[in-house]
């Protein structure tokens, strides 16, 4: 018998308190039949964005076969995070899994029929399962384990552990990140953080690819968010991580490039210590040379080579993207010693961008496209933070 949806919603939430991070599949399972559903099943997207891999079932070792993302129903679901129906029989309804604007995977709900209530009631659904999901994340392995197709390296897991969703935004602005070889990643991160009408953005690079790399990334990030939190500003957070590297890692050189967009206005405020300088986007061109400015030393070389650092201002315009990169997305070189180059990137971006393609999933091809340009193997890590400020005009988002 089918139930109300708030009473089986309800159910939902209060059992998921208590739940086993492995029995979620169960509890979406259950909350489906009493929808008057036939099944329903969830699936994670992969570290890399590749397939969609099912969530075990109590006492099952896998979840059984996973789906791609490009070129499935589940995967269509994925890409645009829109709603997607399936007419094989039995009817399916295929429905994204999104944490705030970020795409964690997709909900599979077979029934006999697609009626609206089905319909309303698989997309409530879907809401609660993304977040039942999320929070049971940070003390299990259950989800960690289904995402990954094989091992990662100890510095790509605490390179991982230190980074935020790669996805965050509210009405006026996203931000959203890629980066690789997600298994064996080791000098590069990222981080962004949203604050009182702020967004905080983060690139870095250091020295190397193993894990003393990995270690320079996460104190620069630990110490990044340190002066954040205390209030301080983006030169603070330079110092702060500056001083960290030379006394915990004397030979930890770092390039970074820290910013904050203040929200309300556009203004966007960087420092750039050694490294590629950010790029900005503006109706789907690069304005050349406008983010571009004096390199400075890269972070970690100590007081006998400290000097001030240099804050640079740039208004935004409505709909403006800024693209921030580590060297490793332009310097992937082909088998046959091409670059793939800065050129390649801002065209691959572009025209995704004019195509309509969601952010996330423009960066998702674009790391795809760098990693098949290097056939697979990337010589270096290669990291893309894409913000967009989109405050509403007249009441419609530019």
């Amino acid at each position: 018998m089918t139930e109300d949806l708030g009473a089986a919603l309800a159910v939902f939430l209060e059992r998921s308190h208590t739940a086993a991070p492995l029995e979620v599949s169960q509890l979406v399972e259950e909350a489906a039949r009493r929808l008057g559903m036939v099944s329903a099943t969830v699936y994670l997207a992969d570290v890399q964005e590749d397939e969609l891999v099912p969530l075990p079932r109590p006492g099952e070792a896998d979840g059984g076969e996973s789906l791609a993302i490009d070129g499935t129903v589940a995967g269509w679901a994925y890409r645009t995070m829109s709603l997607r129906l399936s007419h094989s029989r039995p009817l399916a309804v295929w429905l994204p899994l999104v944490d705030g604007i970020a795409r964690i995977g997709v909900l599979q709900v077979v029934a006999e029929q697609i009626t609206p209530a089905t319909l309303d009631g698989a997309q409530q659904l879907a809401a609660v399962t993304a977040l039942t999901v999320v929070s049971k994340s940070g003390f299990s392995d259950v989800f960690s384990r289904t995402a990954r197709q094989r091992p990662m390296t100890t510095a790509a897991e605490m390179v991982w552990a230190f980074l935020p969703p790669r996805t965050l935004g509210t009405d006026k602005v996203t931000s959203t990140a890629a980066l690789e070889p997600a298994y064996e990643i080791g000098g590069d991160a990222f981080d962004h953080g949203l604050d009182d009408g702020r967004l905080h953005v983060t690139v870095v690079d250091a020295m190397g690819h193993d894990l003393a790399a990995g270690l320079s990334s996460a104190v620069a990030l630990a110490g990044c968010r340190s002066a954040r939190r205390a209030g301080g500003s983006l030169t603070d957070i330079t110092d702060r991580i500056d001083e960290d590297l030379h006394r915990w890692q004397p030979d930890g050189l770092l390039t970074g490039v820290f910013a904050h967009l203040d929200v309300e206005t556009g203004q966007l405020s960087w420092v750039n210590a050694g490294h590629p300088p950010p790029l900005l986007i503006r109706a789907h061109r690069v304005v050349p040379g406008a983010l571009e400015a004096h390199g400075e030393l890269p972070l970690g070389l100590g007081p006998d080579h400290a000097h001030p650092r240099t804050v640079h201002k740039a208004p935004l315009e409505p709909g403006d993207r800024v693209l921030f990169h580590t060297d490793g997305v332009t310097e992937a070189r082909s088998a046959a010693d091409v670059l793939f180059g800065e050129e390649r990137l801002v065209d691959f971006i572009s025209r995704a961008l004019a195509a309509g393609e969601p952010a996330p999933e423009a960066l998702r091809r674009l790391i795809h496209a760098i990693l098949d340009h290097h056939d697979g193997r990337l010589q270096d890590d290669a990291t893309i933070v894409l913000v967009e400020w989109h405050p509403e005009t007249d009441g419609t988002r530019p």
